[in-house]
């Protein structure tokens, strides 16, 4: 307990003689939200596990007026640290608000920020509707906390990412008073757009509790081509041919080389046909018509740039590949226990030039550089591999990742896609922004919460790494 909680006056014990049983002072609920997928383990003092939208509104009135800190939780997926409490203070676990309706005639889902998402596509599907973006993590991650970072998924390259889906938001600034940002409307222009400046900012302008998001209608016909290449190189330069054919793809996803690897030892044997070999795992959605005859160019693409080649037939066996795709981040355990996963976007025009890069910068280093992503749309995920028992694995991890940003940006691409930048990836912000651009972000940041009570500590304050070793905790897709 900190000095200004000791006793009965502290702001802690005042939350707690507010709100009784929500709020959970025990060491065990702290140390459960005190890290996300980042294992970066930062204590609260008090966890607020929210039953009601006024439970935040009572927890962010006293915590701007104490200047305790705040930090949003959902399913604790996050990547990059920006849901572990930097600053310790108070967690606000949003998880059990997760309320789902779904408006099947105006193609409109209603929901609450803890909603899993993959609940949503389910409850979407059932009344004929289609929600597409869809993390890896779809299983665990909340819609609050893709809307927290703009995440997208495997459909990013045809349907967009959570921004393209969000009509309205509800939720508190940080001095708990209630807000709407846009309408359960179609076309709406009235004031600012703080809607879509919530969205992505990581949970540090405001609180989401509610989300209305436009659904598509379900597609009634898909295919699938697998295909598997010589090196990752290669994959890379025939999904370009591919893009440039303008087939339109609804799905354009990678698995390299070092993936496979993995996968096949974690028991995915129906890759087995690829011999270790990178796949570019490729959808078309649509009409039946117009879906069988780009159907016809993407097989005659296939036989002319890969090794070989195959269509699920069924839906069971392209079933069978997406879940191996899913798997394939909890798989990488097989080279140890250390990773340090970066998210980058690369403008399709360097993407083979990326891909020799890759092959040098993990012989230089030493370490396995694992790939697989998006594609599509050019957001990769490279996986630093290492042992977080001997320093010098840990330098060299940390010596690469910082080679592989200054890479990405001097190759016109970003250093996020979707996983934002909280802890992680502060260090590297201004490779990509200014710094009249950075402060014109604090300007905003200072607007809102003039008090900085929400999520502070991530972002803008580059955060090393090096002296704050990981916990070792198993989290529930550890092992997908």
């Amino acid at each position: 307990m900190r000095k200004a909680d000791r006793g009965r006056s502290g702001p802690t014990a005042m939350l707690k003689r507010q709100l009784g049983s929500v709020v959970s002072t025990s060491k065990i609920e702290r140390f459960r939200t005190s890290f996300d997928g980042s294992k970066l383990s930062f204590l609260p003092d008090a966890v607020v596990n929210v039953r009601e939208t006024s439970d935040i509104a009572a927890t962010l009135a006293l915590a701007n007026e104490f200047r305790v800190p705040v930090t949003v939780r959902g399913g604790g997926t996050s990547l990059t640290g920006s849901a572990s409490p930097r600053r310790n203070g108070w967690v606000l676990d949003l998880s059990r608000l997760n309320r789902i309706r779904i408006d099947a005639e105006s193609g409109m889902a209603f929901v609450e920020a803890g909603a899993v998402v993959a609940k949503i596509q389910a409850a979407a599907k059932r009344k004929g509707w289609f929600y597409p973006p869809d993390p890896a993590s779809k299983d665990y991650c909340t819609i609050g906390g893709t809307v927290a970072c703009n995440a997208g998924g495997m459909h990013g390259l045809s349907y967009g990412v959570t921004r393209d889906y969000v009509l309205a938001l509800e939720g508190y600034l940080p001095t708990g008073e209630r807000v709407r940002w846009g309408r359960p409307l179609f076309k709406y222009s009235a004031g600012f757009n703080l809607r879509d400046l919530w969205i992505g900012s990581e949970g540090m302008l405001g609180v989401v509790t509610n989300i209305v998001v436009r659904l598509v209608p379900l597609p009634p016909a898909r295919l699938m081509i697998v295909a598997a290449f010589s090196s990752d190189t290669d994959a890379f330069r025939a999904a370009r041919k591919l893009l440039a054919a303008r087939l339109s793809p609804s799905v354009c996803e990678f698995i390299g080389r070092n993936c496979m690897r993995c996968l096949d030892r974690a028991a995915h044997n129906m890759l087995v046909f690829s011999h270790y070999r990178p796949l570019l795992l490729v959808e078309l959605s649509g009409e039946r018509p117009d879906v069988n005859a780009r159907a016809l160019l993407l097989r005659l693409w296939a036989s002319s740039n890969a090794i070989t080649w195959e269509e699920a037939g069924t839906d069971s066996r392209a079933e069978e590949f997406w879940a191996a795709r899913r798997g394939v981040s909890g798989s990488l355990s097989v080279f140890g226990k250390g990773k340090l996963n970066q998210d980058i976007v690369l403008p399709r025009a360097n993407y083979a030039a990326f891909g020799r890069y890759l092959e040098c910068l993990e012989a230089e280093s030493g370490l396995p550089l694992p790939v697989f992503g998006h594609l599509g749309d050019g957001n990769l995920h490279v996986n630093v591999m290492y042992d977080p028992d001997k320093p010098q694995s840990c330098r060299m991890a940390e010596k690469t990742v910082g080679q592989l940003m200054k890479k990405v940006v001097s190759l016109g691409g970003a250093i996020s896609g979707e996983h934002g930048i909280g802890l992680t990836k502060s260090q590297f912000l201004r490779l990509e922004h200014s710094e009249p651009e950075i402060a014109a972000m604090r300007a905003v940041k200072r607007a809102l919460d003039p008090k900085g009570i929400l999520n502070p500590g991530k972002m803008f304050e580059p955060f090393d790494l090096s002296k704050h070793r990981r916990v070792v905790a198993s989290m529930p897709w550890d092992g997908a």
